[in-house]
């Protein structure tokens, strides 16, 4: 399938809470081209969730403009510009808690659908789960539940925020090369909050640095390092000293 073409245009965005009310966000401007895979890297309190939920549109700023379209090619007709797609993968999985992994799963398709469900609880290593509530299974667990049903969508954005927390470190490289994966086959534009460089290193085709309180350093690696899934550990070894370097504020996992 072509890769659908459009752009995300956030200009002066601004939000404040509180009382008296306090920026969280101040005079935000952001461009992301489709098919990018961005990840938003920052110390806690810098904003990147309260960020993630007004590229959602599930917050209005105070201040400011979103601009978000889609272009879906045609084979009749010239391109159309149409509302994009939009799943985001939030801290909590927010799984409906009297329903099955799988039940879970098809609330955002039809039960035709069964079979793809299935095979990406199977691609999520869940398969195993699917007829488990689920406060039956781990918050990793959930959280991977919550991913599945993201991509089942097939969204043209896909928003994830911290989605590879609470997993061990040979899981949370397996899900990081299976994201890489579906990046590189599908080409969703992906925004992803991480604290993590590593992560960063491993899968963005560019990374967004915050500071409290405000937009910060915008570092872009697309020019000097190979591409998200062509890159050795050398590769990401040297993009996570680069991002440390020029981000010392960041809380490095261990």
């Amino acid at each position: 399938m072509a890769p659908r073409v459009g752009v995300l245009k956030l200009k002066g965005i601004g939000r404040q809470f509180g009382d008296p009310p306090r920026w969280v966000l101040s005079d935000i401007e952001l461009e992301i081209q489709t098919g990018e895979f961005v990840c938003l890297i920052g110390p806690s309190g810098s904003g990147k969730t309260t960020l993630m939920r007004l590229i959602a549109g599930l917050d209005e700023p105070d201040c400011g403009e979103r601009l978000l379209s889609t272009t879906r090619p045609s084979d009749r007709s010239a391109s159309r510009i149409a509302t994009p797609r939009i799943a985001m993968v939030f801290q909590e999985p927010r799984l409906v808690p009297w329903m099955t992994v799988l039940d879970n799963l098809l609330l955002v398709t039809d039960h035709g659908a069964r079979t793809r469900a299935c095979s990406m609880l199977r691609l999520m290593e869940l398969d195993d789960c699917a007829g488990h509530y689920p406060g039956q299974i781990s918050g990793g667990m959930q959280r991977r539940v919550a991913l599945a049903r993201a991509l089942l969508i097939e969204p043209d954005l896909l928003l994830l925020d911290e989605p590879l927390t609470s997993l061990d470190a040979a899981l949370e490289d397996r899900m990081a090369n299976m994201l890489c994966s579906h990046w590189l086959t599908h080409r969703p534009t992906v925004i992803m909050v991480t604290h993590d460089p590593r992560q960063s290193a491993r899968l963005a085709s560019r990374v967004i640095g915050l500071t409290v309180g405000h937009a910060g350093l915008t570092l872009d690696e697309q020019l000097a390092f190979p591409a998200p899934g062509n890159r050795s550990e050398r590769d990401e070894t040297s993009i996570v000293r680069y991002l440390i370097d020029r981000c010392p504020s960041l809380p490095i996992a261990s």
